[in-house]
């Protein structure tokens, strides 16, 4: 692992609209330190509204290099940036390279950085389901033990890297999505976003996001999923995912009277309607989490979440099978979401000093 003696040049490789809220601190951290930080964009979510509307939100420079890898399977996918990423990394010569989560783009770059002689960092290491069928949960194990430093959102996840023998890599550093929460929901109170033409603020609506592919995969699985929803609430308000939209449209599906669907909000808008919302039902994994930090009840609609501790605070009830009621929300049992659990807002400040300490460059 060759690293500069002055200053490390440090490339982060991102590719789903999670990963550029993760990314946001970060950058403006490394930015207020005068670090060299240079972005890549995998194009693993190639649209507009999944893609530079979120740099655009988050106030992120255009990437260095963005490597088009577009949609495919997910060994396509996975490919492609493998192959057109080590190329992007031989012409940007970074120290250090940062990955973000859990998706296609972290696995592949944690891949190439191993065989290369780049220091490698995960950000939000130590998350897991214990679903191995999870294309997330293979990700996020490969890129742990593959990483030289590893950089823990919570507790829970630091008990996990250390049973599985990565303790001595591992530091806690908080959730950097907090850091970028806190600061666009500030932003969103005081001057609220623009949202999609014919979205009614006030009143009650349930706000909604589908996308895995255990939910939308399966025409039968899609149409009990919708009917769910539903059900659920006379107002539900779903923002649709590419792979939702194209799995409705090859699939015929109209939902029910009382499930609207609107284009993929950015960041702001999101927030805005988390905000608005009675609750929230999401496969998402950051979406549960928001929902906790912005006290919403939230229903998870998969077999598990990595998110425990929202569900121990009583903000997350896991069911693949949302029979969960507007009646269970409102008995559901709350607690505020004490800091000590993701953090204090001020993981981007950690990450980068980590970053400094392992490759031996910190600053007075």
């Amino acid at each position: 692992m060759a690293v500069s003696a002055v200053s490390p040049k440090i490339v982060s490789v991102v590719g789903a609209r999670p990963q550029f809220v993760k990314v946001a601190p970060v950058h403006h951290e490394f930015q207020r330190l005068g670090i060299d930080h240079a972005i890549i964009h995998s194009g693993q979510h190639y649209d507009d509204s999944m893609s530079s509307s979120f740099f655009d939100d988050l106030a992120l420079p255009e990437p260095a290099i963005n490597l088009g890898a577009g949609s495919d399977s997910h060994a396509g996918q996975t490919a492609t940036i493998m192959t057109r990423l080590d190329g992007a990394l031989t012409q940007l010569r970074p120290d250090v390279v940062v990955i973000y989560g859990d998706t296609n783009t972290t696995l592949a770059a944690a891949v190439v950085v191993a065989k290369r002689s780049e220091v490698l960092v995960h950000v939000e290491a130590g998350l897991r389901s214990y679903n191995r069928r999870m294309p997330e949960e293979v990700n996020r194990i490969a890129a742990d033990h593959l990483s030289h430093l590893l950089l823990a959102p919570t507790r829970t996840a630091m008990a996990i890297l250390a049973r599985e023998g990565l303790a001595d890599r591992s530091r806690l550093v908080g959730d950097v999505m907090v850091d970028a929460l806190r600061y666009v929901e500030q932003q969103v109170r005081v001057s609220p976003p623009t949202m999609p033409d014919g979205w009614r603020s006030g009143g009650e609506y349930v706000f909604a996001t589908i996308h895995r592919a255990e939910n939308t995969d399966t025409e039968m699985r899609l149409r009990y999923v919708l009917e769910r929803l539903g059900s659920m609430h006379d107002d539900v308000r779903i923002a649709v995912h590419p792979r939702l939209a194209i799995r409705m449209k090859d699939a015929r599906i109209v939902q029910p009277p009382s499930v609207s669907l609107w284009p993929a909000l950015s960041y702001h808008q999101t927030i805005h309607a988390l905000l608005g919302s009675l609750a929230v039902v999401t496969d998402s994994g950051g979406l549960q989490k928001e929902a906790a930090l912005l006290a919403r009840p939230c229903v998870t609609a998969r077999h598990e979440t990595e998110w425990l501790e929202t569900v121990e605070a009583g903000w997350n009830i896991v069911d693949p099978q949302l029979i969960t009621s507007i009646h269970d929300w409102s008995r559901m049992t709350r607690q505020p979401l004490a800091e000590e659990v993701f953090g204090d807002g001020h993981a981007a400040a950690r990450i980068a000093n980590s970053i400094l300490h392992q490759v031996g460059t910190a600053r007075d």
